[in-house]
Parts: structure tokens; C-alpha cells; sequence
């Protein structure tokens, strides 16, 4: 991991090291564009040869049936199976609590506004399934879409080598009473999402995380699906003071870096010392793990920020916008109010990134690339949209008439004064 000074670092340097490009990204975008132009023209067909194209699977059928997933689910073993059901419970009771009904408002006597909540009636999961199987990830989105009330839930993930979903997949399903899965991955689950075919509905909305490819397909196909947010590349930051733990914090990086090769692992720190005791845990540890060529290469694509102090770990932090913000310190409390940009952030060193990856109750489908900047991880909210109402009595008419008799006259649009003026006339 190359190492910069804070302080000699130019504005322009510090926008390169925060941004997310890829070389190959105008391929991948090309690739992607192909892949939604054929499921939109073939579907059901594209979406068996995709299969596979990719996936290296031929499908007998586009998805698993709620017999199959229970018979799948039967096989779990029973300390995930308990590991599943505490996750489950503590991201239920997080997300529930999320869901707030709005007081009315009198804005002025007889006028009254007020705001309710209705569900998206059709939402679609994508649950990734490449180098690693995400139950968690389905537990992430499956819930707040049950507790959020939505009517119709397409759930797409990527086949097994057998044709089938991992069993700790079908397992989640049961726990969401979600009777059937797509054997859908990549861009052409978004597309096939989007667009809707023969076999998958189309939807309102597409959640969840993914590779380069997934992102691509959900940016590119916004304009006419919306989608919970551009969630790219795993990546984390961890600001690590003189009382941070090097092991503590050479865990979280490698935790991120394992992720896939595009990872980004930043470390900012005001220790010199805490740097160099980092990297040799870092060089330890990536040996002891099944995935280390993956974390390897993570590792070797990431870098690290000396800082002078805190104030400027935490600009460069704000900067950066990181999906995952670690306080490796004893001191985060004074650091809190100094967040401005972050996906989601873990106080203490007693508070690995892992916790809300898999089972704290918070959420882990955040924002990467910047994003965080102006978008906020997946909740409730996310699957809800807000209606507004008003109200109007006779006083309230009486009351708010005349001012809006004068703005819409002052804007030139006489029809907007008017149903104004007839209903105060017969008032």
C-alpha cells in the first residue's frame, strides 16, 4: 500500500485518489448495453443462454419453486441456521423501528397537511452470488421489504454450478416467506427486472449490491426503473489514531479487500507508528486467508493517508465519501459530529465493519463510489414512497385564500386565482 502525506497532497491528487474509474469502465458500460438490448428483444431466451454464457449452467426452468427452497432450506446446518435467526431478529427490530407514522400539521387555522406512507408495490432483490453467496444480503433487503408492506417481491441471485440457490439462500427465504427464486444474475437480472419478461415481473424498483456489471445495468437503466442507489465495489476507511490496535485495524482492511479485486481498503492515520505496525499485520494476516489472492490484489490497489491530526483525517474522509467509515479510536465520540459523508460508520475498536455487515440491525446495502455523498443506505424509507394530503375548512379557505389568489396572479396564471376565488365566493 503506497503512502501519502495529507499535506503535500494537491486538490487535484486528492480528487484522483478518491475516484472510483476503472480502465476498462466504456467496455463493461458496451457489454452491459448489449446485455439489456437483448433481454428487452428475447427475454426468457436471452436469459437461459445468459445462464449459460456466464454461469456456465443449463437451466431446466428460470426459477427455484417454494417446494425446492424449503427442501434446500431442510439441509441447513444448525449453528448457521441459529446464526441466521439472530441476524434476522436484530435487523427486524432495527428496521421496524423505522417505520413512523407522521403527526398532521395545522399550518394555519382550518389548514391542515400531513404526510402517509405507502408501500412500493413491486420491488426486485438482487441477491449477488459470484466469488462469495450473500445470504446476508438477502436478509438486508427482505426485511425492510416486509416490513414496508410491499405487495410483490422478485428476488433474482445467480445459479449454482447444480442449477440451484446455496441452501443458506433458500433458508432466508423461508424465514421471508418468499416462495420462489430467480436463477437470474448480472446485468441481465436488472434488465430482466426492469423490462419484465414471460417468467420475471416487471417491477417498480431494483435494490441491492453487486458487481460492475449489476451497477452498470442499474445506472443505465434508471431512466425508466428506479433503483435504490449505485452500489458498486465494496470499500472501506478506517481513521486510526495512536490508540487504535494495528491487528484490529489490518483485519478491517483485509475484511473489505477480500470482498473482490476492485476493493478499496484506505487507511488514514495520524501514527506513523500505527502505519507501519498496520502493514505488518496486514502482510501476516492476508496469509492465513482462503481468499488472499483476491485480498492480494485488493490490498495492492489501495493506500494509505498520514495526517497531521484528525480534522484533516476527517476532510479527507468527507472527500472520499466512503461506503464503510471505521474510527479505530478510543477518541470517536469527538469525531462524530466531523461525518458529513459516509455510508455507514463503526465507532471504537471494538466495532468491526463485520458487525454490520452480518447482524448488528443496521443495514449493509450502502452507497460506494462517492456516493455517499448524496445517498443514504437501504431502509425502510427505501422501499416506501411519501404521499402528501391537505385539508381545507371553510376558516381554512377563508384564511389562505387571498394569498394564494396573489401568488398565482403574480405568476400569470389566472385559472390557478380562479379556483381559488369560486370556491371563496360560494364560501
Amino acid at each position: 500500500m503506497k503512502i501519502y502525506d495529507y499535506k503535500d497532497l494537491s486538490s487535484q491528487k486528492i480528487e484522483e485518489l478518491c475516484a472510483r474509474a476503472v480502465e476498462d469502465d466504456n467496455i463493461v458500460s458496451e457489454r452491459v448495453k448489449e446485455i439489456i438490448s437483448t433481454v428487452k428483444t428475447s427475454g426468457d431466451k436471452a436469459l437461459f443462454e445468459f445462464a449459460e454464457r456466464f454461469d456456465k449452467v443449463r437451466l431446466p426452468s428460470l426459477f427455484i419453486d417454494g417446494k425446492t427452497l424449503k427442501e434446500l432450506a431442510s439441509k441447513i446446518e444448525e449453528p448457521v441456521k441459529n446464526a441466521i435467526d439472530i441476524a434476522y431478529q436484530n435487523i427486524y427490530k432495527f428496521h421496524k423501528a423505522q417505520l413512523k407514522a407522521e403527526e398532521k400539521i395545522e399550518t394555519m387555522p382550518g389548514v391542515t397537511c400531513w404526510r402517509e406512507a405507502r408501500a412500493i408495490e413491486k420491488v426486485g432483490l438482487y441477491i449477488p452470488g459470484g466469488t462469495a453467496v450473500l445470504p446476508s444480503t438477502f436478509l438486508m433487503l427482505g426485511i425492510p421489504a416486509k416490513i414496508a408492506g410491499c405487495k410483490e417481491i422478485i428476488v433474482c441471485s445467480p445459479p449454482q454450478s447444480d442449477g440451484k440457490v446455496n441452501t443458506y439462500i433458500a433458508y432466508v427465504a423461508q424465514l421471508l416467506g418468499i416462495e420462489k427464486i430467480y436463477l437470474i444474475g448480472g446485468a441481465q437480472a436488472v434488465a430482466a427486472m426492469a423490462y419484465g419478461t414471460d417468467s420475471v415481473t416487471k417491477v417498480d424498483k431494483i435494490f441491492g449490491p453487486g458487481n460492475r456489471y449489476v451497477t452498470e445495468a442499474k445506472k443505465q437503466l434508471q431512466p425508466s426503473t428506479a433503483i435504490d442507489m449505485p452500489a458498486g465495489p465494496s470499500e472501506v476507511l478506517v481513521f486510526a489514531d495512536d490508540t487504535a490496535i494495528p491487528s484490529f485495524v489490518a483485519a478491517d482492511l483485509l475484511a473489505q479487500a477480500e470482498h473482490g479485486t476492485d476493493s478499496q481498503s484506505i487507511l488514514v492515520s495520524t501514527s506513523r507508528e500505527i502505519i507501519a505496525e498496520t502493514i505488518k499485520e496486514v502482510g501476516k494476516q492476508v496469509g492465513e486467508l482462503p481468499r488472499k489472492e483476491i485480498a492480494t490484489q485488493a490490498i495492492a490497489n489501495s493506500y494509505i493517508i498520514y495526517a497531521e491530526n484528525s480534522q484533516q483525517a476527517m476532510d479527507f474522509s468527507n472527500i472520499y465519501a466512503p461506503e464503510h467509515l471505521i474510527l479505530a479510536t478510543e477518541n470517536f465520540e469527538s469525531l462524530i459530529p466531523l461525518i458529513i459523508n459516509a455510508g455507514s460508520v463503526f465507532l471504537g475498536n471494538l466495532t468491526p465493519e463485520s458487525a454490520g455487515d452480518y447482524a448488528s440491525g443496521t443495514n449493509h446495502t450502502l452507497p460506494t463510489s462517492s456516493f455517499a455523498k448524496a445517498f443514504s443506505g437501504v431502509s425502510v424509507d427505501t422501499f416506501l414512497k411519501k404521499i402528501t394530503f391537505q385539508h381545507l375548512t371553510n376558516k381554512g379557505l377563508e384564511n389562505i385564500g387571498h394569498t394564494v389568489e396573489i401568488l398565482a396572479t403574480a405568476e400569470g396564471l389566472q385559472a390557478h386565482k380562479n379556483a381559488v376565488t369560486i370556491r371563496l365566493k360560494n364560501n
